[in-house]
């Protein structure tokens, strides 16, 4: 990896989250700003309200999934804090700038990875797809593809086709992709949904160490609680018909994750019960 990709690379979370969070309290703004947000579709009788008031944030280098009942507005949340829809209230900020359409300083990650990839053209020539606009320089554009399928553990798979490779290996394309953008902020919308229970765990642990290495703010929407707490810093539940936000959960998990220690911890089950018992309340 570049010297330039990993400058601010951690050197590690041997302490507890919070602890983490208790080290940047000097930090005047967080990363990512959510405050009061609303979104409506239609007009007049036909106007539906889908997001009525959601405040919440996120911090640099954290990771923050967003969990809630199906239906209740997580996609549409994510898409318009990437600019893809606009809101119909409240405000939104990255490192105190307002969002007013596609942040610069943020890359999105579909869920489904077969239609996002583009099948014609090889594992290098997709990720470099976000960096055409960019105006890069040759050899700057070739580094950043190399960093980012390291990143990834695809180095060997450059001049493959997404069809050759298995759902996971194609997902991680789809992250690298996103990761050669360089983004300060990296939005997943169910991003492991569609692979099979192993390959979900070993995405998830290369979603930390994406974390760790890059020092990246990432934002997650999940319906799988045990996911959303062994990925988060911080879980956002929201709920509701329009949705608001239930609660903020910190989660206070030792900062090295493992799959098989940490959800056999006993405050893993804890938030786990503590998240699922908001949603299931919300459902009622």
């Amino acid at each position: 990896m570049s010297t330039a990709y990993a400058a601010s690379a951690r050197a590690g979370r041997t302490t507890s989250n919070k602890s983490l969070r208790e080290d940047t309290v000097t930090q005047t703004e967080p990363r990512l700003r959510v405050e009061h947000l609303a979104k409506s579709y239609g007009r007049g009788d036909q106007e539906k309200q889908i997001i009525g008031d959601l405040t919440f944030s996120v911090d640099k280098g954290e990771v923050a999934c967003i969990v809630g009942p199906s239906g209740v507005g997580k996609t549409t949340l994510l898409k318009c804090l990437a600019g893809l829809h606009p809101s119909t209230g409240g405000a939104m900020y990255i490192d105190g700038k307002p969002l007013d359409g596609p942040p610069a300083e943020m890359a999105l990650v579909f869920q489904d990875y077969s239609r996002s990839l583009m099948p014609w053209l090889t594992v290098e020539k997709n990720v470099r797809l976000p960096l055409r606009h960019m105006r890069l320089p040759k050899a700057e554009a070739a580094e950043r593809i190399e960093d980012a399928l390291a990143a990834v553990g695809l180095s060997h798979a450059a001049k493959q086709y997404p069809w050759q490779l298995s759902g996971g290996m194609q997902q991680r394309v789809a992250i690298a992709r996103a990761l050669a953008y360089r983004p300060e902020v990296l939005v997943m919308d169910e991003p492991f949904a569609s692979v099979d229970a192993q390959t979900r765990f070993e995405l998830e642990d290369l979603c930390l160490s994406i974390r760790d290495k890059l020092d990246m703010t990432i934002v997650v929407v999940t319906h799988d609680i045990d996911e959303a707490v062994y990925l988060s810093d911080r879980i956002v539940a929201i709920g509701g018909k329009p949705a608001g936000v239930l609660e903020v959960i910190d989660v206070d998990l030792p900062g090295e994750r493992d799959q098989i220690t940490t959800r056999a911890l006993p405050e893993f089950a804890e938030l786990r019960s503590r998240t699922l018992s908001l949603i299931r309340k919300a459902q009622q």
